[in-house]
C-alpha cells in the first residue's frame, strides 16, 4: 500500500473509530481527538481530572475500539513496583521463573498515578522510553504497539504525589478533563441509569496501527515548520536569549528537547488524521497546549497572580 492510499484509509478509520468512541462517552471529543494523536504517534498521555469524569472508561473504551489487548493497574500508595513489573518465583523443580506483571500488555491503564509514592511510578520510566523491562538483571521486550495512558486526580488533593519531572516528560500529551456541558451530562445520566449496553466493535490489529504509526513517521516536514516547533520551545526556558520577559517572570524550568520532538510527530500525526501529507505551523499549535503544558514549571509569582500554563502557551503562540 502506499503512502497517500495509506492516510486516505487512516482518515477514514479514525473516523470510524471516534463513532465507535462516541457509543459509550458523550462529548469530550478533543480529549478523544488528543488520545489518537498520542496512539498514532506512539506517545504515551497523561489523563488529567477530577474523580468521576470517565477517564477509566474512556481508555477502556479507545482500547477496546482499536482491538488492543489492555490492563488496569490502580495505583495505591502501598503498591510496589514488583506488583507493576511481574517478580521472580521459585517453581517446584526450584528453578527462578518469571511470573509477567500488568505491565506487560499493548494499552496499560495507569489509574490515579499520583497516588503511589515516587519509588512505584518509577517502576514505569523504563517500559515507557525503551519498551523494555529489567527484572532481576534480565531485560524483557514488550509487545508493540505500547501505550501508557495515565490519570491523575489534581496534584492538590489529599493523599496525592508529584510526579517526578523524568516521568511527566515521557508523557507525550498532558490532557485536561473538564465537567461536561449541562446537555452533555443529562445524555450521560439517561444513558448511564437504563439497562443499555452499547457494544464496541474493534476496527484495527496491533499490526495495522504499527503501520500506520511508521507511515506518519516518514512524512515530510518542511524546515520553517521544524525550525518554529523549536523555536516555541526555545521561548519556554526563562535563560534562553528568545524568552520574553513574561517568560523570565513567571517561569522557573522551560521545556526541554522531548518537547520539539513531541511537537513534531503529533503534529505529523494531526495533519495525516487530516488528510493532509506534510504538517504546516497550524498543526504545530494545534497540538502545542497538551504537549507544552506539563512541561514547563511555573515559579511562584506566577501561581500568587492566577497565571496558568495554558496562559503562557497561548502568549507564547
Amino acid at each position: 500500500m502506499s503512502d497517500v492510499v495509506a492516510i486516505q484509509e487512516l482518515v477514514q478509520k479514525q473516523h470510524a473509530l471516534k463513532q465507535e468512541i462516541a457509543k459509550v462517552i458523550v462529548g469530550q471529543d478533543e480529549v478523544v481527538h488528543q488520545i489518537i494523536l498520542s496512539v498514532f504517534a506512539g506517545g504515551h498521555a497523561l489523563l488529567v481530572g477530577v474523580p468521576g469524569l470517565a477517564k477509566t472508561l474512556m481508555v477502556n473504551t479507545i482500547s477496546q475500539a482499536l482491538g488492543l489487548d489492555f490492563k488496569r493497574i490502580q495505583f495505591t500508595p502501598d503498591l510496589m513496583p514488583s506488583d507493576i513489573l511481574g517478580s521472580e518465583i521459585l517453581d517446584e523443580n526450584r528453578h527462578f521463573k518469571f511470573i509477567m506483571g500488568p505491565v506487560f500488555t499493548n494499552i496499560l491503564l495507569a489509574d490515579e498515578i499520583n497516588r503511589t509514592p515516587p519509588k512505584t511510578q518509577a517502576a514505569l520510566l523504563e517500559a515507557m522510553q525503551e519498551r523494555a523491562v529489567t527484572v532481576a538483571g534480565h531485560q524483557y521486550t514488550l509487545d508493540l504497539p505500547y501505550f501508557v495512558l495515565a490519570t491523575q486526580n489534581p496534584i492538590e488533593q489529599e493523599g496525592t504525589y508529584p510526579l517526578p519531572e523524568a516521568q511527566l516528560d515521557r508523557f507525550m500529551f498532558a490532557i485536561k478533563l473538564d465537567y461536561p456541558s449541562f446537555q452533555e451530562e443529562i445524555n450521560v445520566v439517561k444513558a448511564t441509569t437504563s439497562n443499555f449496553k452499547p457494544e464496541v466493535n474493534a476496527l484495527f490489529s496491533a499490526q495495522e496501527i504499527i503501520d500506520f504509526q511508521y507511515v506518519i513517521r516518514k512524512i515530510p516536514v518542511a524546515d520553517n515548520v521544524i525550525e518554529y516547533a523549536v523555536t516555541l520551545v526555545s521561548k519556554t526556558r526563562p535563560d534562553n536569549p528568545l524568552a520574553t520577559d513574561f517568560v523570565k517572570t513567571y517561569i522557573d524550568w522551560g521545556a526541554g528537547p522531548r518537547a520539539s520532538q513531541n511537537l513534531i510527530l503529533a503534529a505529523k500525526t494531526n495533519a495525516a488524521l487530516n488528510g493532509k501529507f506534510s504538517p504546516d505551523i497550524e498543526d504545530v499549535q494545534a497540538v502545542a497546549i497538551g504537549i507544552l503544558r506539563h512541561r514547563i514549571v511555573k515559579n511562584y509569582k506566577a501561581d500568587a497572580e492566577g497565571i496558568t500554563e495554558e496562559t503562557i502557551i497561548k502568549k507564547l503562540l
